[in-house]
């Protein structure tokens, strides 16, 4: 019974300023989906990519994790999306993006528990109406979870996100986001009123990730939060890149075990359910998230790594 995330993936082309020029395969939706797949969950990735040299390693690396593309995701129609990112002597980056967003629709076996998405996938045309089809129909067939991952250069204003995001917050029944990204979506909003804003336009759990000092969440049906710690000391830090996801996988797959996510009987669970009973999934996406920053990149632990 698969979970099936929609969303970008991409190639990362890094140059520095000694000239140097490396590639690597990327996209926040892609990265969940390996983290999704690789704690053990049957995994599908809607996405569009061509069937260029870039777009056949991109399909092999997720294809390594245990994630199978859906039918449609390859075409010949285009290239492979990149994100050219050029890093000055300071460490600065500037960053070019060239994205093919021509999502066909998304195909949802009919045993699919559970559909994912965020990030550019969900403001870029024309791709975006499709992404929204795709969470209308997943709620159908089960539950459905949403993380902003805001890329300004991109995506525009805030006043001209925002409508997107709240759009995407009241088809889903999990959102997460980090403390920067509501910072720039709500800079007069505290986290804590901006999840009480969500859970009001209809998310049964909200999450904010506040880096280093852990984790805050919100459910609807109470006005009280819980908190957590991270469970990585400063000193292991590796970095960071792909912790966002990392922790999002580990949060699904939390919910999942938990008979939270997967069904609309899980979404009615998840409907009365209270901070106790929430636990055991942030404390395993943590744990998630902390593997992960413990080696370089993106990195997608597996539940026995956790």
């Amino acid at each position: 019974m698969p979970v099936v995330v929609v969303g970008e993936l991409l190639v990362d082309i890094v140059r520095t300023s000694d000239g140097a020029v490396a590639e690597h395969i990327g996209g926040s939706p892609a990265n969940v989906a390996m983290g999704v797949a690789r704690l053990g969950h049957p995994t599908q990735l809607a996405c569009v990519i061509g069937t260029d040299e870039r777009g056949q390693r991109c399909r092999a690396h997720v294809e390594a994790a245990g994630v199978q593309l859906t039918e449609g995701s390859q075409s010949a129609a285009f290239p492979t999306s990149t994100a050219d990112a050029t890093i000055d002597a300071t460490g600065a980056a500037t960053y070019v993006f060239d994205l093919n967003w021509e999502l066909p629709p998304v195909a949802l076996p009919a045993s699919t528990r559970h559909v994912h998405t965020g990030s550019i996938a969900t403001t870029l045309l024309p791709g975006a109406a499709e992404v929204t089809a795709a969470l209308q129909r997943g709620r159908d067939l089960g539950t459905t979870s949403y993380d902003p991952n805001i890329r300004p250069t991109i995506m525009g204003t805030p006043d001209q996100v925002r409508p997107r995001v709240e759009e995407l917050v009241a088809l889903s029944d999990v959102v997460k986001c980090s403390e920067d990204d509501l910072a720039w979506l709500y800079p007069e909003l505290s986290p804590s009123a901006v999840m009480a804003h969500w859970c009001a336009l209809g998310a049964a759990l909200t999450v904010v990730t506040l880096g280093g000092a852990g984790v805050t969440w919100r459910l609807a049906n109470t006005p009280h939060e819980g908190q957590a710690a991270s469970r990585t000391a400063p000193a292991e830090v590796v970095d960071t890149v792909g912790a966002g996801d990392s922790f999002m996988a580990g949060l699904i797959s939390g919910l999942l075990d938990l008979d939270l996510l997967g069904s609309s009987e899980a979404r009615s669970a998840l409907s009365t359910a209270s901070l106790d009973d929430i636990a055991p999934a942030l404390d395993r996406a943590l744990r998630t998230s902390g593997t992960t920053v413990t080696h370089a990149g993106a990195y997608a632990p597996t539940r026995e790594e956790i």
